[in-house]
């Protein structure tokens, strides 16, 4: 009940009251009266401190459902974690940051690919009608930013770190999402194969759970020299994919990492805890997370639970 809602049906029976006395020109009861009057405080009130709660539990958390079809808690108690696409690199990389619709680069200007592709994928961002563009466009802010061209014949699919399924909620985050920033070299047969088949187990989860962090990006190593373009673009090894939970009663993470070719077999044989990535790559995933829970999420993992159905 709004406030203005609550003074509409004070005015209305008070005057209604008065009416009547009026007509039955009997004597007020003032006992009735102040009951009457104190009925209508209290529910003043409580409707104030109702709608006081419902503005501080929407600031204060991350969604407002407060489950899943399937029981799995979401996040209606849940505190929102601010800043999980941060991703603490090495002081040698290179790295320039920016925030698209979408998503967060870190666009490494030598590699001509991104350190890493941030975002979080809400369930409700799971599904929507806005259409993949394939229009590929070069950002002229990124120092480096290759071109669709460059990777015209070169043998490699222009692969998304953040793929453009996840974006189909909004037209400008579709649009960002085919940045040349947003891609790297990928062979077609983990392009789509292992790879789109790990992107469509993220929106399943990503339903079942609320809503979870993803971050993805390119693995070199000293003997990835391969390069491709008129720009030069280097081509990768291998990528990886880190995987948070935050908002469910026992968070969770995992990593994956697949080699630039075929990757055959189930997907548990390519995945590992986040500790074990960060010392692949010498990134600190989530240093935004508080110490406990990211020593705990990132120290262990369980694809079974992980890969527990959404039914």
């Amino acid at each position: 009940m709004s406030i203005n809602s609550i003074w509409i049906n004070i005015y209305t029976a008070s005057a209604d009251m008065s009416r009547r006395r009026k007509k039955k020109r009997t004597k007020t009861n003032p006992i009735k009266v102040f009951g009457y009057l104190l009925c209508f405080a209290i529910t003043a009130f409580g409707c104030l401190m109702a709608a006081n709660m419902s503005k501080n539990h929407d600031f204060n958390i991350f969604r407002n459902d407060s489950s899943s079809d399937s029981g799995i808690p979401k996040a209606s108690n849940a505190k929102h974690y601010p800043a999980l696409e941060t991703v603490t690199l090495p002081d040698s990389l290179p790295s320039q940051v920016k925030e698209y619709i979408g998503f967060t680069i870190s666009f490494n200007k030598l590699n001509k690919t991104p350190n890493y592709v941030a975002w979080e994928l809400l369930d409700k961002e799971t599904s929507g009608d806005k259409k993949r563009s394939n229009k590929f466009w070069t950002d002229s802010d990124i120092e480096g930013c290759p071109y669709t061209s460059d990777y015209t014949r070169s043998g490699y699919d222009r692969g998304h770190m953040c793929p453009s399924a996840d974006q189909k909620w909004s037209p400008q985050a579709m649009e960002d999402c085919f940045v040349m920033a947003n891609i790297c070299p990928q062979t077609h047969a983990l392009n789509n194969g292992a790879w789109k088949t790990l992107e469509n187990k993220e929106r399943q989860w990503a339903k079942r759970d609320s809503a979870i962090m993803i971050i993805a990006g390119p693995i070199y190593n000293e003997s990835d020299t391969s390069r491709i373009g008129y720009s030069s673009v280097r081509v990768p090894g291998a990528f990886f994919k880190v995987l948070l939970s935050p908002y469910t009663d026992q968070p969770k993470a995992i990593a994956f990492v697949y080699p630039n070719m075929t990757a055959p077999g189930n997907m548990q044989n390519y995945a590992m805890s986040v500790d074990e990535l960060e010392k692949m790559t010498g990134y600190d995933f989530f240093p935004a997370l508080p110490d406990e829970i990211e020593k705990e999420v990132e120290s262990s993992f369980s694809f079974k639970e992980w890969n527990k159905s959404t039914k």
